[in-house]
């Protein structure tokens, strides 16, 4: 394989893999995976943008943009401009809430997407 025809990172999609031996690896996260594992998931997921269309990936941080009434046993609010970091994106998540994060003072919960502002 040259090095025009090796694929990004599955996990990361990062641009600098290099082979060694019969897998290839990222040297940003340190994935390893074989070139035949290559087809399928990673490429298929869909998009996922925020409440003003920067595209999301697994790891960013994000700000909560609107108030939002919880439900559940613990029920209160969840201000706006509250700050959630290293997201991971489930785009098949329960009734369309495509973000699984640790959010602090309520512990871990689903977003939807177009309720987050990404962070630079």
């Amino acid at each position: 394989m040259s090095d025009e025809t090796l694929p990004p990172c599955p996990e990361r999609s990062e641009p600098y893999t290099y082979e060694q031996g019969s897998l290839l690896v990222c040297p940003m996260c340190g994935h390893e995976w074989s070139p035949e594992d290559t087809g399928g998931d990673a490429a298929d997921a869909p998009v996922i943008r925020d409440a003003v269309g920067n595209v999301l990936v697994d790891g960013d941080a994000v700000t909560i943009a609107k108030d939002l009434k919880l439900k559940g046993a613990g029920g209160g609010t969840l201000k706006a401009g509250t700050k959630v970091r290293s997201i991971r994106l489930d785009p098949f998540g329960p009734d369309g809430h495509d973000i699984d994060a640790q959010v602090p003072g309520f512990g871990r919960m689903h977003l939807k997407s177009s309720v987050v502002k990404k962070v630079s």
